[in-house]
């Protein structure tokens, strides 16, 4: 299988990238609005196995020509791109094709992050709106650290929350995130669900800036 992560030239991109292509056998493409700096970040990311002695190898692409080869698509773009991203790379996509939302809506004032509900409800619900009919789209990744996600040193041992309306495509993608070790995927239901998701990730992060030691906390459910 090819995965494609648009926006893969920045943290929680290159985190994802590097898991895939350490702990799964499937191809892995980074996208950008700019083929030469997605190139680049790919390159780097391949050193960087190289020199760990893994074989994962990851090609740096354009965004749409990477989403038009791949067949899971990951929206690691900031929120207020979403949208704008799918809507680009739309005629790239071919039925059966998912696309992964994992960002979510945030502010920060003097007390900390807090939860940007968009007008449609979620981010996810975002991509939803703006992914052509025949592309499911599925709600993971929203709460990992990006740091944590990055340091192949570091074992994960944390949760992801999973959510869409279409069952096999959100069974696909549970599965490829429990190929990357030490990440679990959990049901969370259907897209409705989305923006209680989301709003952990301030949560997270307001917890790890106030207590030494957890800057790239996660979450495990038991």
């Amino acid at each position: 299988m090819e995965i494609a992560i648009l926006g893969g030239t920045g943290d929680v991109g290159e985190g994802l990238a590097l898991r895939f292509a350490a702990d799964t056998s499937h191809e892995v493409l980074i996208g950008s609005r700019d083929a030469e700096k997605a190139e680049t970040a790919a390159g780097a990311y391949t050193a960087e196995l190289d020199d760990r002695g893994l074989d994962g190898e990851v090609a740096g692409l354009e965004n749409a020509a990477a989403a038009e080869r791949a067949d899971v698509v990951v929206l690691a773009v900031p929120p207020y791109h979403v949208g704008d991203t799918v809507e680009a790379v739309a005629e790239s996509l071919d039925r059966g094709d998912i696309l992964v939302s994992p960002a979510t809506g945030m502010k920060r004032d003097e007390d900390g992050f807090h939860y940007h509900r968009p007008g449609a409800g979620s981010v996810t619900r975002i991509a939803a709106g703006a992914a052509p009919e025949a592309v499911a789209v599925v709600g993971a990744f929203h709460n990992l650290a990006a740091g944590r996600l990055s340091d192949l040193d570091v074992d994960l041992g944390i949760d992801t929350l999973v959510i869409g309306d279409d069952e096999d495509a959100k069974a696909t993608v549970a599965g490829l995130a429990e190929e990357i070790e030490g990440l679990r995927a959990l049901d969370a239901g259907g897209l409705a669900n989305a923006a209680e998701i989301e709003a952990l990730t301030p949560l997270l992060i307001n917890v790890g800036s106030n207590n030494d030691g957890l800057g790239d906390l996660g979450v495990r459910f038991r």
